[in-house]
């Protein structure tokens, strides 16, 4: 693993001290992982979801797979927004996804990002039902690992959407880091999902917990889901870039490790 360090305007890359990888607890073994130590992203883990429709959210972006938006370099994957031109929208980026390749029900799932900054800008880390074709959003599940929008530089968020408790009305909760922002460092977001529980972590703090009774509507967190990461420009929640927005921004991914339960 790598850091990023700045000196005299160059990139530098360092090693990162274990601390800052927390381990799982006990009881997990590794099931699939992507450390992006290659020269392309793998054509058997993730597919690239391509359009700029919105989603959903009024966003901004036009989603591509070139190399300008999404990439593998000195061992991260990186996604990166752009202003430009592009099918009729004002901006491009990237979302990829495991769906149709790694699909899986329960497990721990985390990853090692390092957030982008600024009002309009949405990374997210999350996992969407495999049956959302048949059974459409939000009955397929939605679980949130990670969110941040760049007006709450400090804050991210863990959610959960199903029926009844979708959209504005989604159950969730914030973590918050103290006196410093998202993206001045990379950060460790995880969940554990297990049968009828579903618990959220930050650099290995629990901090969100979901359960059926919790939720107003139905648990649909029975099946198997896959595995989305991706920069959205603009949208209902984060609001839309302005003057104050730097572009070009990147989401840097270190790894993504996916453990189940130890037989």
């Amino acid at each position: 693993m790598r850091a990023l360090c700045v000196l005299a305007g160059a990139l530098l890359l360092q090693p990162y001290p274990a601390a800052a990888h927390p381990a799982p607890g006990p009881g997990w073994v590794l099931d699939w992982s992507d450390e992006f130590d290659g020269a392309a992203l793998d054509a058997r883990t993730w597919v690239a979801e391509t359009g700029g429709h919105g989603f959903g959210n009024n966003e901004l972006q036009y989603y591509t797979a070139r190399p300008e938006n999404v990439r593998v370099s000195d061992g991260f994957l990186v996604i990166e927004a752009r202003r430009e031109k592009y099918e009729n929208r004002e901006y491009t980026s990237a979302r990829i996804k495991t769906a149709g390749l790694k699909e899986r029900t329960y497990g721990r799932y985390e990853a090692r990002l390092k957030l982008p900054k600024g009002q309009g800008i949405w990374p997210a880390f999350w996992m969407l039902g495999s049956d959302i074709g048949s059974t459409g959003w939000p009955r397929s599940g939605e679980i949130d690992i990670m969110e941040n929008i760049g007006k709450e530089p400090s804050t991210v968020h863990g959610t959960l959407h199903g029926p009844g408790y979708s959209g504005e009305h989604a159950y969730g909760k914030p973590s918050v880091l103290a006196g410093a922002k998202y993206a001045d460092d990379f950060h460790v977001f995880a969940v554990e999902w297990e049968p009828s529980e579903i618990r959220w972590y930050r650099d290995g703090q629990l901090y969100h917990t979901a359960r059926p009774a919790l939720v107003k509507g139905d648990w649909v967190f029975e099946h198997p889901f896959f595995v989305l990461l991706n920069l959205a420009v603009g949208g209902y929640w984060p609001g839309y870039p302005d003057a104050t927005t730097v572009l070009p921004q990147r989401m840097l991914v270190d790894y993504v490790r996916v453990y189940k339960r130890a037989p």
